[in-house]
Order: structure tokens, then sequence, then C-alpha cells
């Protein structure tokens, strides 16, 4: 049980658990059959207009984390949802980003890691 992130484009196995692919775009280059995501949360990802004025530039990061935790304010049910799935077994949040440190895969893993622990199941 948990929730680990990696990229979609990473061979898939089966420690990985249900793949939760967290991007609102489909990564380009992959089929559904090759990245074997088991749910699709395009609601969970950052919005059009926050991802565009990223542009996975490291100096945003801090001001890029502060407005997506904002936007996740009214992504209850999308994050319970995961952590629901993450209480009974593995889970995966998957993303297509290079940028293995300044994505949103990596804040929304540690917003839900901070919940599961909250409620003591993890």
């Amino acid at each position: 049980m948990g929730i680990a992130i990696k990229r979609v484009y990473e061979k898939p196995e089966e420690k990985d658990g249900a793949r939760i692919l967290v991007d609102r775009l489909w990564p380009r280059g992959l089929t559904k059959k090759k990245a074997k995501i088991d749910l699709w949360l395009k609601e969970v990802a950052p919005s059009t207009e926050l991802r565009k004025w990223f542009g996975h530039e490291a100096p945003k990061w801090d001001e890029f984390q502060a407005r997506y935790k904002n936007e996740l304010k009214n992504r209850g049910k999308e994050l319970s949802s995961i952590l629901e799935m993450a209480a009974q077994s593995q889970v995966t949040l998957v993303y297509g980003a290079k940028d293995e440190v300044h994505n949103d895969a990596v804040l929304l893993q540690k917003i839900l890691l901070a919940k599961l622990k909250k409620t003591g199941a993890n």
C-alpha cells in the first residue's frame, strides 16, 4: 500500500499497482496498451492555464506549487478516490513530464501521502 510516482514512458511493472495518469493531456507517442493506464484523472492535473504558465520552468516551481495546491482544493472527490485506492493497495501516479523533480505528480504525491499519514492509513 502506498503512492509512488513514475514517468509514463518507463516500463510498467507489477509493483506499480494501479497506474493513474495525472496529466491533462495524453502522453505523446504512447498507445493505451503500452501505457497500461488503469485510470486517467485529468481533473487532478493542473489547469491548462497553469500548465502553460509554468512550462516546467524550475524558477517558477514555488509559485506553481502554491497555485496548484489552490486548484486542488476543488478536487476533494478525485483526491479521495486516489486515497481510497491507496489505502487498499499500491497506486502509482504516472506523468509525462521530462523533469522528474518539478512536475505536478511530485506535489500531488506529497499532498496525498500527507493526507494518508493524517488518516493513519499508511
